[in-house]
């Protein structure tokens, strides 16, 4: 049964092109109406374009591309913005991304995970960094459809 108030989560990444994009997509396809996800960027991608590799690796997991596009944070942060429950900020420590804090939100958290679009190799090992991202946050989504509504907006306090 779909709640009537869907727990909105924004995940946000540096440009919105890949690891949002996917979290989004994910948590879509598998909350059944329970979450609604959104992603944005803090520089997204002028064309509003998400990675094709990203945009691949979803279609080969079966999970919806329909409607997907790079977005700025500043969207969610607009009077008439969907109210967020949790924002969790995506990152890769090992090339010194930023963790953005959502001003006067009360549910947050900060997931690390590589960038696949900056492995290089074949086109084929590329492919596979892109489901490895999102075969990752696919059990990350799985975790947080366990929690508790109740309880979510505590589960991220440190």
């Amino acid at each position: 049964m779909t709640d009537p108030q869907p727990v909105n989560v924004l995940f946000l990444c540096a440009h919105n092109r890949v690891r949002s994009i996917l979290a989004e997509a994910v948590l879509n396809n598998r909350s059944h109406g329970r979450m609604q996800a959104y992603s944005a960027g803090m520089e997204p991608d002028e064309a509003q374009s998400p990675d094709p590799f990203a945009l691949e690796a979803l279609h080969r997991a079966g999970v919806s591309t329909d409607g997907l596009r790079s977005k700025s944070w500043h969207e969610f942060s607009a009077p008439d913005a969907p109210h967020m429950d949790l924002v969790v900020t995506i990152s890769d420590h090992a090339t010194g991304e930023s963790e953005p804090a959502w001003p006067g939100h009360p549910a947050s958290a900060h997931w690390h995970y590589p960038d696949p679009s900056r492995v290089q190799g074949t086109e084929e090992e590329r492919h596979d960094a892109y489901r490895l991202t999102l075969l990752l946050l696919g059990e990350r989504m799985e975790l947080l459809l366990t929690l508790p509504k109740e309880k979510l907006a505590h589960a991220f306090e440190a």
